[in-house]
């Protein structure tokens, strides 16, 4: 079970979270939705403290951090337990598919070598780029590329995997893979916190959907009532909005 409570961020005078209140069910799937500039990837960012909230719990299993004195320790912890997907891949470039991979099993989880590169080849594997393992980035497309992220993400064995948008930065062509293999991932009961535009993979994937607006949640619930049936007239404009 990963709990928040109360979490709140603010870039300088503006708050972008306010007071966030969510639980997430182990292996639930929850896509985040809402228009841009609303909070919805400073929720994922300061999850893992890529941004440190100014206040909030984060439980995640059986450890809890508070946000307003949360120690270097207990964020390396916390990210231990987390697994973020750019939406700009993220990739070493000077490191090939399989050492991107094997870079934080080796240094954050202390996995020795030889163990760090077979996990990376069975992910390389189960993603379909086993014949990119020598490949750096430069040399693989956009939707390659991501699909190194993920994997990077899906090797930790992480609690929480949480998404950024992770096709708004690929030409049309690539979308369909990412999305593909990100479907893979949820069939396996992986708990995953998404934000996305694709309104319809929204809809086929989700147990739960969220709708953001000026830093708050403003409706949450099932896929068919979120997109049928939604509540608030600020979820029913955007998804007009949205087609």
């Amino acid at each position: 079970m990963i709990s928040i409570k109360g979490l709140t961020k603010r870039f300088g005078g503006t708050t972008v979270l306010n007071g966030i209140d969510l639980e997430i069910r182990d292996g639930e799937r929850i896509v985040v939705i809402g228009p841009s500039g609303t909070g919805k990837s400073t929720l994922l960012r300061c999850l893992n403290f890529l941004d440190r909230p100014e206040a909030g719990l984060i439980r995640v299993g059986d450890m809890e951090v508070d946000a307003a004195r949360a120690s270097k320790a207990q964020i390396l912890a916390l990210r231990r337990r987390t697994a973020f997907v750019f939406q700009n891949y993220a990739l070493f470039a000077n490191k090939t598919a399989r050492q991107n991979i094997t870079e934080a099993l080796v240094t954050v989880q202390k996995m020795p070598q030889s163990e760090a590169e077979a996990r990376a080849d069975a992910i390389l594997r189960e993603t379909g780029l086993a014949d990119k393992a020598g490949s750096y980035p430069a040399a693989l497309s956009g939707g390659q590329q991501q699909r190194v992220g993920i994997g990077r993400a899906m090797a930790i064995g992480a609690e929480l995997m949480l998404f950024d948008e992770p096709t708004s930065a690929l030409d049309p062509e690539w979308v369909g893979e990412v999305l593909d293999l990100m479907r893979r991932v949820a069939e396996q009961r992986q708990t995953m916190l998404i934000v996305t535009h694709e309104m319809q993979f929204a809809r086929e994937i989700a147990d739960r959907v969220i709708f953001m607006d000026g830093g708050r949640i403003v409706e949450e619930g099932p896929p068919s009532q979120i997109f049928g049936n939604a509540q608030d007239a600020r979820t029913r404009d955007f998804l007009r909005r949205v087609g």
